[in-house]
């Protein structure tokens, strides 16, 4: 091999350049980086008239480096932390090895292109730059690329690597070794013009895919070999050398050339693969798909779940998301060992190190704030099992110097490897790719920016002909004006997008514009039904039941039959009723409303709520599913009107045992609207006499007595079916939920307060629980290829070890070993005191952390039964049943249940049509509960603002090291404090102690002679704070109190 590269030198290059390629490729760059420095510090010498150094000749004989070439070197270096062209040249004079550089990559580029003619325009492109730029071709500011820090640039070490191409055999060097990077965000002299160069040098360069790298041979992949093959001009100007597959990274000179220079844009994303590569990628198993989450409190980090169902692949930077947005189903490659991500796995709290500050912060009076505050918490979605910030900002270890470990393997440490990738491809653009925000004008531009609420969302290029026709003369009338924007491009040569607007709403900080930038946001159809909608509704109104259809059906509506719902409740979807037998045992049934009586297959109204797949629920509205005219008349069961219905009654046992089972299509006629305060009250006072004037109006067919004494008997068997339930093995995690009252004429929000579930409520869901395990078995037996399931899988075991080893440091029993064992430890380990229902709460919420989502799924896809089982409610088959008025998939599985009791058409679905509706419906359901949330947080803050400042007790969650999460036990709120934000704080310290994180607070004494005032912050801390609004709209921060305040 070394005579052919011989021989090959003497045929293309020049012995001098052959001299450098070998060296490059020879010798561990952190070494010929010490040789260079000494060389740098000895060429001053030599100016003066001195000799090279001792140590140089040594270190010279060492890296086998010729005399002559030692002579050649690089003679000055104006800044240790920045290896660029500029710094090697001297009196005019290009450095050799920056030309030797530059032409060996235009060669091989060339070469390239010769041999390889039909390469793609992906391909033949190369590797991209992991900077963003904007249309004048400028770095952005930290808004957009605020994950890019300082101390990221040492935190991916780059291992040699050798071209396999015979021909050529230059190597890349080890960036940071090589351009001299400081090893410790503290070291001592390191000037802030230095901490800038290390900030714009550590921007990384992503891998390129094997064929790629096939394909190119041995083109320079660092960053430094990319400035060096870009000499500058003794003139200071950069020469304009064309380097097709060569990739560079900015340095503050290439800033300099980009900005203005419109005709040679930079590409900052990578051209997506062929459908073809991707297709080949995933059969071979080289490429990964599925669905991205971008995370809300830091949008730089994005993570998808791993196949192999260990740590989420993480997605780094918004360069590597490739323009893929929150939700999007995508294709992603992983990228070499080198760069994967350390591990902390931490479950102690949301996040990881914030920072790689010292441990021992001061904090400095408030200034004036040059970057964006940090966001709002944000609710967790569904106990979804996201571990978006549990990936260390810690720098990456050194995996050049030997074997890398199993990523699945814990570390000496107890630090793990996470994979690492970038999106290649985009399957399915799940996100609306609508987003709500302002506009702000920019002189001598065509077009004006928009900057997103959601910082997910890149900001967005709008034409001005789309702007208000005003806007370009009086732009400060809009500043707080809110608008909707639709992305149409993403081009790969833009940090920024390409927009139109597509309304105006109104005034940040007002409930209904903002409420309405929530469901366009999340793509919530909330328009009006169509007229061909409507079409397919009765037009014989008021409507009656056929009698053809009576005679079809069970006639129960002489039957002591009532709903059970909130007090606002109208689309009432269930109806419960319970009557004694001669025996001692029960008839008990569940009666839900016959949706698909009215909704029939496969015309409009069954197309648009397949569409919606659910009813999304606002505090102050609902966006139904189905028109009006069905959720709130036709099929809702009101009182004292006959209704269609699906049931299904059990002779059932006072201990809760089942004897038998029937289902079918009945006609009943509810005898009384209860709420959950009327059947609590009347489970309170099971002795007291009702009377009529205490309860909504009744059928007098039915007596009050009866009513009440059938609330009684349910409540009696539910609690024995509950008791079953959680000794068999049963898990619940209650969270705690805000409610609201409204004025009824401005819809303002007057109160708020925790939801209490209560017994009426677990009444409630005892019997729809029963009726929805005892419908999937019935479907999945009738149809075991198509019946629509739903199951829970069991939470991520490596997470659920972190969580078990945390509580045993915290003196928590906590046993998670089953769902059944985590629900009887949760319930009898934290005391008996006034604060263990907060204790409570607060475990509740880091074991939520681990669970995974329930999902809707078609038995025909997946073969293997031990996956049908939900994790939760350990049972091995459940469905969604009991709300066909506001759930599609209940739909779907009423269709089954009523064609298996011949009473209804065959479904015209396959298997795989039946799976993806519940696809569809998975999604669906998460937007709903995510907009659910975020009505909820716009309602909250705006009675903070109206009825604040807010005092209450909270108790600490989690805690990172500059903050501190904390549940508010008056709202049921979980709020970040930022160290840095606290009034009268002096400074704090943050300390861990295997997986315990603890925060020392120290505050400034107000006594002058006084020492200052010490405040241990951990889990479980109880502490006061006062919930204020923020100057932005609706928005509101947790301020903590002083300790002698709150002592106080």
């Amino acid at each position: 091999m070394e005579s052919q590269k011989v021989k090959l030198n003497q045929t293309n290059a020049p012995p001098q350049k052959d001299a450098y390629a070998r060296l490059l490729g020879q010798h561990r760059s952190s070494k010929f980086s010490l040789y260079l420095e000494q060389y740098a510090k000895d060429s001053s010498f030599e100016r003066d008239g001195n000799g090279p150094s001792p140590l140089l000749k040594a270190q010279s004989e060492r890296l086998n480096v010729p005399q002559r070439k030692r002579e050649q070197a690089p003679n000055d270096f104006s800044d240790s932390s920045d290896f660029s062209p500029s710094s090697v040249k001297s009196k005019g004079e290009e450095s050799s090895l920056s030309l030797y550089m530059e032409k060996l990559s235009i060669r091989n580029a060339q070469q390239d292109c010769e041999r390889k003619q039909g390469v793609s325009d992906r391909q033949r492109r190369g590797q991209r730059r992991d900077t963003a730029t904007s249309h004048d071709g400028d770095i952005e500011s930290g808004e957009e690329l605020s994950s890019l820090k300082p101390n990221d640039a040492k935190k991916h070490q780059k291992s040699q690597k050798k071209s396999k191409d015979s021909k050529r055999d230059v190597a890349s060097v080890d960036t940071d070794s090589f351009a001299g990077l400081p090893h410790s965000p503290n070291q001592a002299g390191t000037s802030g013009q230095e901490k800038e160069t290390t900030k714009k040098s550590k921007n990384k360069l992503l891998p390129k895919p094997q064929e790629e790298e096939k394909n190119r041979g041995a083109v320079l992949r660092s960053g430094v070999d990319a400035q060096m093959s870009r000499p500058k001009s003794p003139h200071g100007k950069d020469n304009k050398l064309q380097q097709p597959r060569a990739s560079n990274v900015n340095s503050p000179a290439d800033k300099n050339k980009n900005k203005g220079g419109r005709g040679s844009k930079k590409l900052v994303f990578e051209s997506y693969m062929t459908t073809e590569e991707i297709s080949h990628g995933l059969k071979r198993g080289e490429l990964i798909q599925g669905q991205i989450r971008i995370n809300p409190k830091k949008y730089q980090e994005a993570f998808m779940p791993s196949p192999d169902d260990t740590w989420d692949i993480f997605l780094d930077g918004i360069v590597a998301r490739n323009r893929a947005l929150n939700g999007d189903v995508v294709v992603v490659q992983i990228l070499p060992r080198e760069q994967w991500k350390v591990v902390r796995s931490d479950t102690d709290c949301e996040g990881s190190s914030e920072s790689e500050t010292p441990r021992e912060q001061v904090v400095q009076p408030p200034q004036k704030k040059t970057e964006r505050t940090p966001r709002p918490d944000v609710t967790r979605e569904d106990q979804c099992s996201d571990q978006d910030e549990l990936i260390s900002k810690h720098q990456s270890i050194t995996l050049t110097g030997g074997p890398l470990e199993d990523p699945s393997a814990r570390r000496a440490n107890g630090e793990i490897l996470q994979k690492t990738a970038k999106v290649v491809y985009i399957v399915e653009k799940k996100h609306s790719r609508a987003a709500t925000g302002f506009l702000k004008f920019l002189p001598d531009k065509p077009f004006a920016k928009f900057s997103p609420v959601d910082h997910r969302v890149p900001r967005i290029n709008i034409p001005l002909a789309d702007c208000p026709e005003n806007f370009r003369s009086r732009p400060d009338d809009y500043t707080n004006t809110m608008f909707i924007c639709r992305i149409t491009d993403w081009a790969a040569d833009s940090n920024f997008a390409d927009g139109r607007l597509a309304k105006t709403l109104g005034q940040a900080g007002e409930i209904e514009p903002e409420t309405e930038g929530i469901l366009t946001e999340y793509d919530v159809d909330c328009t009006e039904f169509s007229d061909e909608v409507l079409d397919c509704l009765p037009k014989n109104l008021p409507w009656t039941i056929p009698a053809e259809e009576m005679r079809k059906r069970r006639d129960l509506r002489k039957e002591c039959i009532f709903t059970i719902d909130p007090t606002t409740a109208r689309d009432l979807d269930d109806a419960l009723s319970c009557k004694q037998l001669s025996d001692g045992n029960f008839e008990v049934g569940v009666h839900i409303a016959d949706v698909t009586y009215f909704v029939e297959q496969a015309n409009a109204l069954d197309a648009v709520a397949s569409q919606r797949a659910t009813s999304v629920y606002l505090v102050q509205k609902v966006i139904p599913m189905l028109p009006r005219l069905l959720c709130e008349e036709l099929c809702s069961l009101n009182p004292l009107t006959d209704r269609l219905t699906l049931s299904v009654i059990w002779k059932i046992t006072p201990e809760g045992k089942i004897l038998s089972e029937w289902f079918g299509r009945s006609v009943i006629r509810s005898c009384v609207k209860l709420s959950y305060d009327h059947a609590q009250s009347m489970i309170e006072a099971p002795e007291k006499l009702f009377s009529a004037e205490e309860l909504p109006p009744m059928d007098p067919v039915h007596p009050v007595d009866e009513i009440h004494q059938a609330v009684l008997n349910l409540h009696s068997i539910a609690k024995n079916l509950r008791a079953q339930r959680f000794s068999g093995g049963a898990l619940r995690l209650d969270q705690m939920k805000l409610s609201f009252t409204l004025d009824k004429e401005t819809m303002m929000p007057q109160g708020c307060y925790v939801y209490q579930y209560r017994d009426s409520n677990k009444l409630v869901e005892e019997f729809m629980l029963l009726a929805n395990i005892a419908t999937a078995h019935h479907i999945y037996r009738k149809f075991p290829e198509l019946a629509m399931l739903r199951c829970h899988p069991p939470p991520k075991a490596k997470m659920v070890d972190e969580l078990q080893e945390l509580c045993e440091q915290l003196g928590i029993d906590l046993d998670l070993s089953s769902a059944g064992a985590l629900h009887k430890t949760l319930n009898t380990t934290l005391g008996d005191d006034e604060y263990s229902s907060a204790r409570k709460e607060v475990l509740t919420h880091m074991c939520s952390r681990p669970m995974q989502m329930a999902l809707y799924f078609c038995t025909g896809v997946r073969k293997e039964e031990n996956l049908f089982k939900h994790y939760a409610l350990n049972v091995p088959l459940y469905t969604h049943f009991t709300s066909p008025i506001r759930r599609y998939a209940d739909i779907i599985v009423h269709r089954l249940l009523a064609f298996s009791l011949n009473c209804g058409p065959h479904l015209g679905l396959s298997t795989d049509e039946v799976q993806k509706q519940a696809s569809h419906c998975n999604d669906k359901k998460t937007v709903s509960k995510r907009v659910q949330e975020l009505s909820s947080e716009l309602f909250f803050g705006v009675f903070v603002k109206e009825c604040g400042p807010l005092d209450s007790d909270a108790m600490v969650m989690g805690v990172l090291d500059q903050s501190f999460d904390v549940l508010v036990l008056q709202y049921g709120v979980q709020k970040r404090i930022y160290c840095k934000s606290i009034a009268g704080l002096n400074s704090f310290h943050h300390r861990k102690v295997g997986k315990k994180s603890e925060l020392t607070l120290v505050w400034t004494a107000q006594d002058p002679e006084s020492p200052p005032v010490q405040q241990e912050i951990s889990i479980f801390t109880l502490v006061e704070v006062q919930l204020k609004a923020d100057s932005a709209p609706m928005k509101y921060s947790a301020v903590l109190k002083r300790p002698e305040d709150s002592a106080s």
